[in-house]
């Protein structure tokens, strides 16, 4: 955490607010946010009634913000310097632009750090990005103007995942979206939701619900609709891989939760949005008159998969 709050107070872009949430922590983040707002008065500190997870404390932030650009930066990662400096001046010198990403590196728990080449881009328009981060060619590393973090604050449907719902929504009602050279150190965490092994990897598909839910709340156009839908059948089968892989792990009310989840979504998908490249090969069958043969399907695709090594 310190190496997160002496990047932000050293930042060469002077005129910010740093804004910190603890959400709940057992261990001793509030003595050091402590201690940290006592050096510099930029820094406020809140707290979350109950441990609630990210888009929660997240949407606490934006409450309280009063800047015209917002930006979020995770305990365990940090900034270069001139981070913020490089993402305001393109918001200046760009009135359209809306969202700017950061260059990204990743930091390995061995400090081996690498580039991510999801940012290798100058500007897209809000359509183009949110397309692309469907399946996050572009990652979600970003400043924001304020207004639309005010608009669309933070989706809090679960507890994990569906705060990347609302990154996505930005980027579609961005008239465009940059990128800038400021840097975010990513500290790549082999225990995050996104390497787990349980049954929470599940709510990947109740993210997904949720994003459906708020795109037809919104409006958007039908193209966007059937492109989202196919990409939440992918996260399906996707989904039963990691149930494949996974279930000696887990107990019989847990096996039981995952594949009642899988079959509701199953259900629920439209599969006339799904391309018929997506939908008529080993694995990708719908199936849509029986839950028994998809799972038959499945366990099939997989296990030759698994033979050919290819899993």
């Amino acid at each position: 955490m310190e190496k997160c709050l002496d990047s932000l107070m050293e930042q060469s872009h002077r005129d910010i607010e740093i804004l910190c949430v603890d959400d709940c922590s057992t261990d001793d983040s509030m003595a050091i946010l402590k201690r940290y707002a006592d050096i510099d008065d930029r820094i406020r500190i809140f707290k979350t009634e109950k441990n609630s997870g990210p888009a929660v404390a997240r949407n606490i932030a934006i409450e309280h913000c009063n800047g015209d650009i917002t930006a979020f930066l995770d305990s365990d990662d940090w900034l270069s310097a001139d981070a913020i400096e490089k993402a305001v001046e393109v918001f200046i010198n760009n009135p359209d632009t809306d969202s700017v990403l950061f260059k990204c590196i990743n930091v390995h728990q061995d400090g081996i750090q690498e580039k991510s080449n999801k940012d290798d881009f100058s500007v897209k328009t809000g359509k183009e990005a949110f397309v692309d981060s469907l399946t996050w060619k572009i990652h979600g590393i970003y400043a924001a103007r304020t207004s639309l973090y005010k608009r669309f604050p933070y989706d809090t449907t679960c507890r994990t995942l569906s705060d990347d719902n609302t990154t996505r929504i930005h980027y579609y009602f961005s008239k465009e979206v940059r990128t800038c050279d400021g840097i975010y150190y990513y500290r790549c965490n082999p225990t995050s939701i996104c390497n787990c092994c349980d049954t929470s990897r599940i709510n990947n598909m109740l993210a997904n619900e949720s994003m459906k839910r708020q795109l037809l709340e919104l409006n958007v156009d039908d193209s966007i609709i059937s492109m989202y839908e196919n990409q939440r059948w992918l996260t399906l089968v996707d989904t039963y891989l990691f149930y494949y892989l996974n279930r000696k792990n887990f107990n019989n009310k847990e096996k039981d939760y995952c594949l009642k989840e899988m079959k509701r979504v199953w259900k629920g998908i439209e599969t006339h949005r799904i391309p018929l490249r997506h939908k008529f090969k080993l694995g990708y069958y719908p199936l849509r008159y029986s839950w028994t043969l998809f799972m038959l399907q499945e366990e099939i695709y997989f296990m030759l998969k698994k033979l050919l090594k290819k899993i």
